[in-house]
């Protein structure tokens, strides 16, 4: 089981990439054209470096949904290998049976 504290950072992390999203591509769409003059970009890029660095999406680290594992995350369902081993096991996830030879 992963640090609670940890967990809550990330989902702070993603409540704030959720909140700056529309204001950091208007931004980054400032910046990328280049039909702008050059000092409206350099300000749009100013702007966006005073953002709060976890309203980057790039900062979201994946974790499990049941115990907040960071490593080893199946993004398809969300699990860590460990969960998916015991759910399976268990029967739980549907199609996934136990290998065995």
């Amino acid at each position: 089981m992963a640090k609670k504290s940890m967990v809550n950072r990330e989902v702070k992390r993603a409540k704030l990439v959720k909140q700056y999203a529309a204001r950091r591509a208007a931004l980054k769409e400032i910046i990328n054209d280049q039909s702008k003059p050059m000092e409206e970009r350099f300000k749009a890029s100013m702007k966006l470096a005073k953002l709060p660095r976890n309203s980057s999406a790039t900062r979201i680290h994946n974790r499990c949904q049941l115990t907040g594992r960071p490593h080893a995350y199946y993004r398809k369902l969300k699990l860590s290998r460990i969960m998916l081993r015991d759910l399976a096991s268990m029967g739980q996830i549907p199609g996934m049976v136990k290998s065995s030879w």
